[in-house]
């Protein structure tokens, strides 16, 4: 298998090299046959990397410790499940998993525009196959996944807390989706800047490409959340971790490409800066490999060793000055004839979201790079934390809140007052209720009545939005009403989804708002059969039991739970002795209801589990979070769904050699 590895891996490089320089030939010297060579090599270079994964996959699953990888990341009593996780557990793993997702990318786009070929093609395919060289080039110097040692009687095993749930198995590959995605839109807008006729064809092509990859983040993001709230114990979903700020970065940044590439779309506005944003996010997507491998931080995300950092730093310093440094050079020639004709706009409501959204994304990378950039030219150690993302982000949010509440609202161009007025009374009207509801009910956190107000006024505003439209297909439409609003919705899907989305936004914010203002906490310490209360709960300790797995020991502690006299069940907060791990791991055990969760976790036991200290948590509205965000993903999953289009006769592919005028088509993409 190492052989295997390597041969892949140095094929796969070549077959990279080749695709870059038959792109680069048939850019410059206009040969179509070289632009379908280059095309069709990505197919070969995903089936190639795709064998060294393979391989890798293979040697984790039958225990070959002659492999350095798996002797550290693998053990003979690892279950098989957590065996194939073990894949990107590690620097040298992740990487290989890395290169099958940009090489899947890369298929993926030669695939789709095999009959129409954009002049930007050519372009976007040699952006594409340099970052896989520098990716391949990782994996065949610094990062040597297939290097090999003597074999040991067995392996260390992968990092305990990532065997400690299954939700590893997606979050990490989905937030590889997101950040590897980037590239494509990247890759096209690239291409635009060096065509001759510095294009903006590539924003049609690569709105639904940003699309699919802002989904797959925002997953990653909900997953990352959830997988913190179900593993490490603390009762929280996001500590503003640094590494967790560096993945929330590109999905701000993509968030606000999607909303101003409309704007370029309908009115011909904002060309370089959603070039700039196109660049922007593949750069914070750099930023954060970059800081969970560059061994600049500790954290429960950051790989333990890595030999890539430079590299990594290297090809950030890169993507920035060559992207920023084309779009100075040559984008001044692009043309922007649309302008904002009112400030009651729909383009006003979305320059205002992408101005917050950045101001956003400034704050946040401002925190997570400041003690870094201190600890470097001063050697102290400063630490920012939740303090001041609360008060430099609370006020963003809540003024992007309300915005998604307004902007759809809003119609393109100009809109009058009165009008806007009344689409606004029942979203007002609902928001305020809620406010003055919240105030009787004595809670005095201003910034959590507005955050409940604005979010309560967001989902109602996109909500009616919703059906209204679909009122109308109803009553104009010839058949069933059903069939009618099917109908409406799918052929409004872009329109729809964003809604969509905005209304899971807000069912999100209300749960973070809620779980984050109102949870409750304590600490008991318990013998067996004694009893306390918390909450309105009535706990009662009824001892601990052992569970011996063939990767780790299971010290389970029976919570027993009541309320109002009514038996609700037991509680099972464990902690996890893993052979690698000098302290034990504990996993929370959450009693899940619409309103509210009942949290626990084992912080000790005593005398051999005849006591136990606890610490619960009462957590409002945190399913909600999820409900939120999986409406989010399905919003954009319906406004990414490819239109049917009609059977026309086929049409000739657009070739560089033809210099012809690209047809005038809203959406390719």
């Amino acid at each position: 298998m190492d052989r295997l590895g390597r041969y892949a891996l140095l094929l796969a490089l070549a077959l990279a090299v080749w695709g870059l320089l038959a792109a680069v030939v048939g850019l410059r010297r206009q040969r179509p046959l070289a632009i379908e060579s280059a095309r069709t090599t990505a197919f070969a270079l995903l089936a190639v990397v795709a064998a060294a994964n393979g391989a890798m996959l293979a040697a984790l699953l039958s225990d070959d410790f002659t492999l350095r990888y798996v002797a550290q990341n693998s053990s003979r009593a690892t279950p098989g499940f957590f065996k194939v996780l073990a894949l990107w557990s590690a620097d040298d793993g992740s990487l290989l998993l890395w290169n099958l997702v940009l090489a899947g990318y890369l298929a993926a786009v030669a695939f789709r525009f095999r009959r129409y070929r954009p002049e930007a093609l050519a372009g976007a395919l040699a952006v594409m196959y340099a970052v896989a060289v520098f990716y391949l080039l990782m994996v065949s110097g610094p990062s040597e996944p297939f290097a090999t040692l003597a074999a040991p009687p067995d392996g260390r095993g992968p990092t305990p807390l990532l065997q400690n749930h299954p939700l590893m198995a997606v979050h990490p590959p989905f937030l590889y989706l997101g950040f590897v995605g980037l590239t494509v839109p990247f890759a096209f807008a690239i291409a635009g800047l060096v065509s001759d006729g510095l294009s903006d064809r590539w924003v049609a092509l690569t709105r639904r490409w940003t699309l699919a990859v802002w989904c797959f983040l925002t997953v990653g993001l909900l997953l990352g959340a959830l997988w913190s709230y179900s593993v490490l114990g603390w009762g929280g979903y996001w500590a503003w971790d640094p590494v967790e700020n560096a993945a929330l970065l590109p999905w701000l940044v993509a968030t606000a490409l999607l909303h101003s590439v409309m704007l370029q779309e309908r009115r011909g506005m904002l060309a370089v800066w959603n070039l700039s944003l196109a660049v922007g996010a593949f750069a914070l997507a750099t930023f954060g490999t970059f800081l969970t491998r560059g061994n600049v931080l500790l954290s429960v995300h950051t790989f333990a060793t890595s030999a890539v950092g430079p590299m990594y730093l290297g090809f950030l310093v890169l993507v920035l000055a060559g992207g920023f440094g084309l779009i100075a050079t040559r984008a001044w020639r692009l043309r922007a004839p649309g302008r904002i004709d009112a400030v009651l706009s729909r383009e006003a409501s979305f320059v205002g979201n992408n101005l917050l959204l950045l101001t956003l994304t400034f704050v946040v990378l401002l925190g997570t790079v400041f003690p870094l950039a201190v600890e470097a030219t001063s050697g102290r150690q400063v630490t920012v934390g939740g303090p001041y993302f609360r008060r430099t982000t609370v006020p963003l949010l809540l003024l992007l809140l309300f915005l998604a509440g307004v902007g759809p609202l809003l119609p393109w161009r100009s809109g009058s007052a009165e009008r806007l007025t009344r689409r606004l009374r029942l979203p007002l009207g609902a928001g305020a209720a809620l406010v003055l509801a919240l105030a009787v009910g004595g809670l005095r956190n201003p910034a959590a009545v507005a955050a409940f107000g604005l979010a309560t006024f967001v989902g109602v505003a996109n909500l009616a939005e919703i059906g209204a439209g679909l009122r109308v297909a109803v009553r104009t439409g010839s058949r069933r009403r059903p069939a009618a609003a099917l109908g409406a919705l799918l052929r409004g899907r872009r329109r729809y989804g964003g809604l969509l989305v905005h209304v899971g936004l807000a069912l999100a914010a209300l749960a973070i708002t809620a779980s984050s203002t109102l949870a409750r906490q304590t600490d008991l310490t318990l013998s067996r059969g004694a009893t306390a209360g918390f909450a309105g709960y009535t706990l009662r300790y009824e001892g601990m039991r052992t569970l011996r797995q063939p990767q780790r020991t299971v010290l389970v502690t029976d919570v027993g739970v009541a309320r109002d006299g009514r038996d609700l069940g037991r509680m099972t907060p464990s902690l996890n002795l893993y052979p690698s791990a000098s302290e034990p791991i504990g996993t929370p055990s959450i009693r899940t209801s619409p309103l509210r969760d009942l949290y626990a976790s084992v912080v000790g036991v005593e005398q051999e589990g005849e006591r136990a200290t606890f610490r619960f948590f009462l957590n409002p509205g945190v399913t909600w979070l999820w409900v939120g965000g999986a409406v989010m993903v399905l919003g954009g999953l319906l406004a990414v769904w490819p239109t049917r289009r009609h059977p026309a006769a086929p049409r000739p592919a657009v070739l560089p050699s033809a210099r012809r005028r690209e047809p005038a088509v809203v959406d390719r993409g």
